[in-house]
């Protein structure tokens, strides 16, 4: 008898109502990979845009939900070198977090620092990968300089205020709510600006004194981008990582030319597996020490078993999550 798994898909698209949890064959590694018994698995603004049929899972994938996991090693595929049966990792997967057991690419697993809960650990990989590429890589933000981020209670928000007060620079966020403002200013961000009630150009520009943030991070995109290259700082970098906003705008880029800025785009799910094992060698040296200091916490705003996945992907449509929403497949994660 074939063993199965609960696992989260969607009957179409549309809002957090078309997802089900249903039972499939459970899978089995293949050569490379890691056979995870998942406990935690973290949401992101890319499960939502997949659900709402804007994203799909790229070629080869399974359409179970999920990009993000943290759990226990259960077998090990041909030639897996490193790892143990009971193995506490977490890693980003190219879908399929969202269910009992999935498949991890040996490569790309992290190992989950002692004192670090599982609901805790459900919420690293996928921010933190891409905030280590974007900002500290291909942005390449320096101690000492200033970090304007864009959406600064989001999840990948929150984990670069941590990283980046961690590693020495100043942070500059907006969030869209006094109240998001202040928990934003209890990560450790120094300034946080009301984009509703405030002009972020303006705001930014006087808290650099007039300079402009070094890196600025955005995943708003549409009008934001020429007014983002109008507060750049001269020799400046922006990290374009998604465009809730739209991906188009009349842009004058003269400002840019002037100022010798950089503007860097990229997605991190369909990037072959070396470049995210790549990224997974940096997290391990730079950023595990971290985690396992205590210096860097990723904020859980909320829990949801997997049962009430529509519940947790509601949370997520909200806006009003701090941190990141993480899904317990085990309660004593």
């Amino acid at each position: 008898m074939t063993e199965t798994t609960r696992a989260v898909i969607a009957d179409g698209a549309g809002g957090p109502e078309v997802l089900r949890v249903t039972e499939i064959p459970r899978p089995e590694p293949g050569p490379g990979q890691l056979l995870i018994e998942v406990h935690a698995a973290g949401i992101n603004r890319p499960d939502v845009m997949q659900r709402q049929g804007n994203y799909p899972p790229p070629p080869g994938a399974t359409d179970v939900f999920g990009l993000e996991l943290a759990g226990a090693v259960a077998a090990l595929g041909e030639g897996v070198e490193g790892f143990a049966i009971g193995d506490r990792v977490m890693g980003l997967v190219h879908s399929g977090a969202y269910a009992d057991w999935a498949l991890l690419d040996a490569p790309i697993a992290i190992p989950v620092p002692e004192g670090m809960s599982m609901a805790e650990a459900g919420a690293v990989p996928e921010t933190f990968f891409t905030v280590w590429s974007n900002v500290f890589e291909r942005a390449a933000l320096q101690p000492g300089e200033t970090l304007l981020i864009h959406g600064g209670t989001s999840g990948i928000g929150t984990t670069a205020i941590l990283l980046a007060k961690a590693l020495g620079s100043t942070v500059i966020v907006t969030a869209g709510s006094d109240e998001k403002c202040a928990a934003a200013r209890a990560l450790g961000a120094d300034h946080a600006i009301n984009y509703r009630t405030q002009d972020f150009v303006a705001e930014a520009r006087a808290l650099t004194d007039g300079r402009g943030p070094d890196v600025i991070l955005d995943m708003v995109g549409g009008s934001y981008m020429q007014r983002n290259i109008e507060l750049l700082a001269a020799d400046g970098r922006i990290a374009q990582i998604a465009f809730q906003q739209g991906s188009k705008a009349e842009l004058d880029l003269l400002p840019l030319l002037m100022k010798r800025g950089t503007i860097t785009a990229s997605t991190l799910r369909a990037r072959p597996v070396e470049m995210k094992a790549r990224l997974a060698r940096a997290l391990t040296e730079h950023v595990v020490p971290l985690l396992a200091s205590g210096a860097v916490r990723p904020p859980v705003d909320s829990t949801f078993p997997l049962a009430d996945v529509a519940k947790a992907h509601a949370r997520m449509d909200s806006s009003a999550h701090v941190g990141k929403i993480v899904l317990l497949m085990k309660p004593e994660a």
